[in-house]
């Protein structure tokens, strides 16, 4: 090795894993250095049949690509999109004369280096470079003090690896076969469904209970005025919401005052007339301490509740922002900040806030979390001193510009004083009543003048405000200037936002937090859960899944058990425990038998139908007595009452699906088998019917030698406007309203996917709102068509670009940023990337804009081909893609 070393004068390779990345470090390596990019992972476990290498297409383990029966070796593969890049980088290692591996200091970096190692073979010297951020002081500083490959990193990420594929193959094939084709497990995704499907049985199971009070306005002899709630009467307290049952909705202690609207309005003009004194008056002095610095978990709770990011949108404005120097590394459990940054922060707040501001002693955090795998610093500014966030305004785009101010304010908060405050009670007794009003005063602001904590409980958030209340002395007499009686119901648990997931899973043990954008993602794309909201809502399909796993496969989706695996994985990374051993176990068990062995047990055992049915309850009485159940079938979710069917709506929560909605619902699809009538033309019934996606008018009945042809209502059409006028009009689309003066091609009214348009041959335009695919005239249609088309990927004539942005590095051709169906997109040539939602498109540079196509790219599976060769193929690859899910 040091022969050829010697024989070589070339410059030193470094590789990272992206293209930004790449840029900004060779800012600071000067001619010496070539920085490549890898572009994330180089090799990966077989995709599918067709990736396996012909030498084990024969053997038993091959679909898993885990040679299982010995010791678990992984099979790797270059896939195809990522072949030309390793051919591109085995040619710059070619004449350079030592390589060094800078991929992230985490798990999934350690790997990829270890990856880069074994499939380039470097005959140079090889160094690996940590840092965890991108600026020259923290480059340098990694050049003189390089390491080796840890192999404890190393092979924690590839055992967590063959984990989830194991779980992913081996589980996903029973939830096809005793559910639906195209479901997916996972070791953590799982669990995040079950908690999120739990949160939902706990709402269905909730019965709201009703209860009243007083809020009284009270006057001191100076005028001032304050309001206070009723607490007690006579003794007997008045209760709150957490004094009821939330499974029966009474009350817990019968000795507590439970007013309904007649009491309450009679105790109203009783107290009314009273007298009123201050019984006590009570204060607490109280101090409020900063929180701590970011870890990837906090800033992406933080940033959905302050900016409204999911995870993936954070975690992707995160990486632009480090890869690009402007933070620190986004991937850490840790909150304890360099010395050279408390330093930075504490310079700031005497500079830009005071030195009251500025605590006597630096404040210092420690992590209770054990891993070694993340970061040992938390997320904050790079460098130091720290730039303020109005001096990189125009650097940044909107949404890095408003997630680094998120990371600067949070950094300059934890360094800074407490708050201090206090806390007044003021109690208030007349004619057996006692009323009471608490206040808060802040004295000195501390951090809140930097800083204020998100919260996930609006009604939490706003108690928690400065409330003052007037001066007053114990038996000083108050005056009753008004009482209002209040109702209240109880409120179901909330269900779970990202930020509350996330926290969650984080307190559970369960997964990494660098690891939950992604899951989150896996399970909205797995139909498994939908946002109302900001709220993530479970699917019937959910909870199938979940009660299979629970029922037949418990440790599975147990919460401890799935902490206990990631405990495991942090004793391989520091190298306290060896890997095969848990793997034998887990896959064909010991005393027990493992996954693989009950997995082929269950197949036999489950009965399709009692997983994917539950029961909503039997009517008291009435023509159809039989008890209402929830099926999960084929096409979705459908009612079943005996012989009657009805579809659920796709949007409908599960919590909001009672045995009343659920009679209207059959009901409303028994109307459904009576026609409006019968066509003129072809004799056969047309119904009004209620789907999945909503109403629809259809032509015959299932049972005809054709598929009955149907047609959804149009946008604003309501169910009982539609006539049988209306449903024939709706059945004739596409109308052909004449042919094109110019080309002689026919000119067609239809509704689509996006709406209704009109086409001529290849041509198509949107119809505005105010114009009906049922009435629009050739004349209309010909003159939409003249317009240049506006919108849509495919126009007529070349898109002129909004901006250029540069040329790709990838591709060599030219970045540009469009405007299309979706909205603004850029594009290299090759890839296409949406913007974020809230995304300024007059803000998106080309570190951005490269950025979001590295990611797009990294998802997108590899090249398959000019065309499938039959529809049936691509499915069964389609559905064997999705048995696995990382974590």
């Amino acid at each position: 090795m040091g022969k050829a070393a010697a024989q070589k004068s070339g410059k030193s390779l470094v590789i990272v894993e992206s293209p930004a990345k790449a840029r900004t470090i060779g800012k600071f390596l000067g001619r010496d250095f070539t920085v490549e990019a890898s572009i994330g992972h180089i090799r990966d476990l077989p995709q599918g049949a067709k990736e396996v290498p012909e030498q084990y297409k024969g053997e038993d383990w091959a679909y898993l690509g885990v040679n299982v029966d010995q010791g678990f070796a992984p099979i790797y593969v270059i896939p195809s999109d990522k072949k030309k890049q390793v051919a591109k980088l085995r040619s710059a290692l070619k004449d350079a004369k030592e390589l060094f591996l800078a991929t992230d200091e985490d798990r999934e970096g350690e790997a990829i280096s270890w990856h880069l190692c074994e499939v380039l073979k470097p005959k140079v010297p090889v160094h690996r470079l940590v840092f965890h951020e991108i600026t020259e002081e923290a480059i340098r500083e990694a050049l003189q003090n390089p390491r080796q490959i840890d192999d404890g990193l190393v092979k924690a990420q590839e055992t967590r690896r063959i984990l989830d594929r194991l779980y992913g193959y081996e589980v996903s094939p029973l939830l096809w076969r005793k559910i639906g084709r195209g479901l997916s497990a996972g070791r953590v995704q799982s669990v995040a469904v079950r908690l999120i499907v739990q949160r939902e049985r706990e709402r269905s199971a909730f019965v709201s209970a009703s209860y009243w009070d007083l809020l009284g306005t009270f006057a001191t002899e100076s005028g001032a005025e304050f309001e206070a709630e009723l607490v007690s009467v006579d003794g007997r307290r008045v209760p709150s919401g957490k004094d009821f049952d939330a499974r029966t909705g009474q009350i817990k202690d019968e000795k507590l005052l439970l007013l309904d609207e007649p009491r309450a309005s009679e105790l109203a003009q009783r107290l009314a007339q009273a007298r009123y004194r201050v019984s006590a008056v009570e204060e607490k002095p109280y101090t409020t301490r900063p929180a701590a610095p970011f870890t990837t978990s906090t800033l992406q709770q933080e940033a959905n509740r302050k900016l409204g990011f999911t995870a993936r949108r954070t975690m992707t404005v995160a990486q632009s922002l480090y890869e690009n120097g402007y933070i620190t590394y986004m991937r850490t459990d840790s909150t304890s900040l360099a010395q050279v940054a408390v330093e930075a922060a504490r310079e700031l707040v005497r500079s830009e806030y005071g030195p009251q501001f500025l605590p006597d002693q630096p404040r210092v955090y420690s992590s209770k979390v054990k891993n070694a795998q993340e970061a040992h610093e938390a997320i904050r500014p790079a460098g130091h001193p720290f730039r303020l966030p109005e001096s990189l305004r125009h650097e940044l785009n909107s949404d890095q510009f408003r997630l680094f101010e998120l990371i600067w304010k949070r950094t300059i908060a934890s360094q800074m004083a407490d708050a201090r405050g206090h806390r007044t009670t003021i109690t208030l007794e007349g004619d057996g009543a006692i009323f009471q009003v608490s206040g808060k005063t802040i004295d000195f602001p501390g951090f809140l003048r930097a800083y204020v904590e998100g919260s996930d409980d609006p009604q939490a958030d706003l108690a928690d405000r400065e409330v003052i209340l007037p001066k007053v002395a114990v038996e000083q007499v108050v005056t009753c200037r008004d009482l209002e009686t209040k109702g209240h119901e109880t409120q179901p648990p909330p269900r779970y936002s990202e930020a509350s997931l996330t926290r969650a899973l984080e307190e559970l043990g369960i997964g990494r937090p660098s690891t939950y954008a992604s899951i989150i993602d896996t399970i909205q794309a797995r139909e498994y859960v939908f946002k109302r909201g900001n709220a993530l809502v479970p699917s019937w399909t959910a909870f199938s899944v979940v009660r299979l796993l629970e029922v037949h496969l418990s440790n599975l989706v147990d919460y401890e058990f799935t902490a206990q695996m990631e405990d495991f994985l942090d004793a391989i990374s520091r190298h306290e425990s060896l890997h095969v051993d848990y793997l034998h176990e887990f896959f064909f068990g010991n005393d027990t038998p493992g996954l693989k062995k009950r997995v082929e047990t269950k197949i036999k055992e489950v009965d399709a139908r009692d997983v994917s049915r539950f029961p909503l309850g039997k009517p008291a009485a009435g023509e159809h007595s039989d008890e209402v159940f929830v099926r999960v079938g084929k096409f979705g979710p459908f009612l079943e009452q005996g012989e009657r069917r009805a579809s659920v709506p796709h949007d409908m929560p599960p919590d909001e699906l009672t045995l009343g909605k659920a009679l209207e619902l059959l009901d409303r699809g028994k109307s459904d088998d009576d026609p409006l009538g019968h066509c003129p033309d072809t004799g056969k019934p047309v119904y009004l019917k209620n789907g999945r996606f909503g109403p629809y008018v259809q032509l015959g009945v299932a049972d005809d030698k054709e598929k009955p042809k149907n047609a959804s209502l149009l946008k604003g059409m309501a169910p009982e406007d539609v006539d049988l006028h209306t449903a024939l009009r709706l059945l004739s689309l596409p109308r052909t309203l004449g042919n094109h003066p110019d080309n002689g091609e026919a000119v067609i009214s239809q509704t689509g996917r996006f709406g209704p348009y009109v086409k001529c041959g290849s041509e198509t335009r949107s119809l505005p709102d105010d114009i009906s695919p049922l009435d629009v005239t050739l004349e209309q249609a010909l003159e939409l068509l003249a317009t240049p088309k506006t919108r849509g990927r495919q126009a007529s004539a070349p898109k002129e670009p909004l901006r250029v942005l540069g040329d790709s590095p990838v591709t060599q051709q030219p970045v540009r940023l469009l405007d299309g169906r979706y909205g603004p997109y850029v594009t290299d040539g090759e890839t296409n990337a949406s913007l974020p939602k809230d995304a300024a498109a007059a803000e998106v540079s080309l570190e951005f804009a490269l950025q979001l196509l590295a990611t797009r790219a990294a998802e997108k599976p590899a090249a398959k081909g000019a065309k499938r060769k039959t529809a049936k193929k691509a499915a069964k690859k389609s559905t064997k893609k999705k048995a696995e899910t990382e974590t």
